[in-house]
């Protein structure tokens, strides 16, 4: 039969020379008279490579005597491996948990200052991350604001021509500087800002009553203020003293006193400058009403004097206030 060269036929002899092929891999595939089968090899799989863990956060790097500081970091892994966090230079009074990389803690006042190069790391158990390197600065927490006090009791009567003052007593809890302020001052008075003082002499033309008058005290935040008072000035009033005494009946020597001519009251309103003195001519008297004294404490001193003007030693000393 002759080869047909067709295109049919060029197909066929192709296939057969393919089969043909086959036939002769499949009779040296060895081992016995059967006919065998072969499998291919499995190319073996590559290990998946292990990804990185991620970490982020932005931690404050500051904290405040007294108040609790918090830092959480943002930790993930593509991979889904379990991870596990580290820090370094970790300050004294915070703690930190391996398990959420959280740093928490509430520093005290010895505390005050800077922890620097703070590191914290995760790591997946093979690779690991840092964050940057950050520091904690504490800072002494902010003084609250407390008021300032005030306090005192003015006088609220005057003598004209007498002179009045009154300082109020004032404190502030912080240390704050103070500054004084009065609202309702007589005309006759001057005020100190500084201390809170006020003073002044009323003259005869100033008797009245100042009322409403208001001294207050700030910090620079909080105000305070002594409650109103009045001031009342007053007339001058004289008043008088009655001086009362014993005769004397004898010398110092013992010898009978034959030549008393009188007696000498001196006073002032100072013991040691008894700088007035009323001359009493008259021996037989045993009393006198010093009058128009104004209001101060006065005090008086005797002395009895001789035909021939000699004086006794002077008397103790009495006293009287006048209001």
């Amino acid at each position: 039969m002759g080869r047909s060269t067709n295109q049919f036929g060029k197909i066929a002899a192709r296939y057969l020379a393919v089969s043909a092929i086959a036939l002769i891999l499949a009779a040296c595939g060895g081992g016995g008279g059967g006919a065998s089968t072969s499998t291919p090899s499995e190319i073996p799989s590559q290990p998946a490579q292990n990804r990185a863990p991620q970490i982020a956060g932005t931690p404050a790097t500051t904290a405040q005597v007294g108040a609790t500081y918090v830092f959480h970091p943002a930790a993930s892994d593509a991979d889904n491996d379990t991870l596990s966090f580290q820090i370094s230079s970790k300050p004294a009074w915070a703690s930190f948990d391996p398990a959420s990389g959280t740093l928490t803690g509430t520093p005290a006042s010895n505390n005050i200052g800077t922890s620097s190069n703070i590191v914290i790391s995760v790591s997946d158990g093979t690779a690991s991350v840092s964050l940057p390197a950050f520091s904690i600065q504490v800072q002494a927490a902010p003084q609250t604001d407390l008021p300032p006090t005030i306090s005192g009791t003015p006088p609220t009567t005057i003598v004209a021509g007498q002179a009045y003052s009154f300082r109020p007593s004032a404190s502030d809890p912080n240390g704050d500087t103070l500054t004084f302020s009065i609202s309702g001052k007589p005309a006759w008075a001057a005020f100190n800002t500084t201390t809170g003082r006020l003073n002044g002499t009323p003259a005869p033309a100033d008797v009245g009553s100042y009322t409403g008058i208001v001294i207050r005290v700030s910090d620079g935040t909080t105000t305070v203020a002594l409650a109103a008072f009045t001031i009342t000035v007053t007339q001058v009033t004289n008043g008088t003293a009655t001086i009362s005494w014993i005769p004397p009946t004898q010398n110092t020597d013992g010898s009978p006193l034959t030549d008393l001519a009188g007696y000498r009251i001196y006073y002032g309103t100072s013991p040691s400058n008894l700088n007035q003195v009323v001359e009493l001519s008259n021996p037989g008297l045993t009393s006198y009403m010093v009058e128009n004294l104004s209001p101060s404490t006065w005090y008086f001193s005797m002395r009895s004097f001789s035909t021939d003007g000699t004086e006794s030693e002077a008397s103790g000393l009495a006293s009287k206030t006048i209001l």
